[in-house]
């Protein structure tokens, strides 16, 4: 792709010597092609997923060359930010349902039909959000975050944004996943398809999950993130801590704990958002 190369090449251009013009025509191609979804931050190749570095570089470049400005088009929600960083403008034929009350979508994100974002909420440049998707209220998408079709991301749901290291994968939340109230998805962790996370539970890139169905333990392992398998049930749970003077104390450590796999019943639970479309 000739926007790959343009972006390549001038993000290795010292900033003193950059021509801005160049690069606001790059910058306005690359959030063309992510509000259409035909470029995304990260892809899944074979089940496996990749970032897509000179994407996350073009985004680098869009903060690098912008200035501060007041966006008064905004209407009472007048902010002040970059001038390469605008708000998407969306239209009713573009199938999406942002209820009012303080909401912002950055131009740069796709938005698939059918989504529905509750106020507020937030969600990143580079962020690619699947079809019939839920936002409710209080949740953030993050720049890059992969989120995929009929999700619920529930009310105060966070989803990080991984835009650097460049090479690094942002958070990915496949198909038709549920992310209880008050969850926290952060450092490039990947959740599979089906998955249920519990209200409160929060998943890093260091934090083990124990997985008592199957007896082990997931992990980061190098490159490859934390990965939450398909279907599991993830819920908060403790673990003690191995020595006699915490042991004394009765203390313990926050351990999130996959407690079974989605079966009837909890398919039934999680249809019930439907009822909200």
């Amino acid at each position: 792709m000739e926007l790959e190369k343009t972006i390549e090449r001038l993000f290795e251009v010292p900033p003193e010597q950059i021509n801005r013009s160049e690069v606001l025509g790059a910058v306005r191609q690359l959030k063309f092609f992510l509000n259409r979804g035909e470029v995304r931050a990260a892809e899944c190749v074979d089940g496996e997923w990749k970032a897509n570095g000179w994407v996350k570089k073009g985004i680098l470049l869009a903060f690098r060359i912008g200035a501060l400005r007041d966006h008064p088009q905004a209407g009472p929600f007048q902010y002040f930010d970059k001038d390469t960083m605008a708000i998407r403008r969306l239209t009713v034929e573009d199938a999406v349902r942002v209820v009012p009350g303080g909401t912002a979508i950055r131009d740069g994100a796709y938005i698939g039909r059918g989504v529905v974002v509750m106020p507020p909420a937030y969600i990143n440049i580079g962020a690619y959000v699947g079809d019939e998707t839920m936002i409710d209220s209080h949740a953030l998408v993050g720049s890059c975050a992969q989120v995929g079709k009929r999700v619920h991301l529930s009310a105060a749901a966070q989803i990080g944004g991984v835009l650097e290291p460049i090479g690094a994968l942002p958070v990915i939340i496949e198909d038709d996943v549920l992310i209880g109230g008050n969850c926290g998805v952060y450092e490039g962790t990947l959740v599979r398809r089906g998955a249920v996370l519990a209200s409160g539970v929060m998943l890093t890139g260091s934090t083990p999950v124990y997985d008592i169905v199957h007896h082990r333990i997931h992990r980061r392992e190098g490159s490859r993130p934390l990965t939450i398998p398909e279907n599991a049930v993830v819920v908060s749970g403790t673990r003690p801590i191995a020595s006699d003077w915490a042991s004394a104390q009765h203390l313990s450590l926050y351990a999130p704990v996959i407690i079974k796999y989605r079966d009837d019943k909890t398919d039934a639970a999680t249809a019930l958002e439907e009822s909200l479309r």
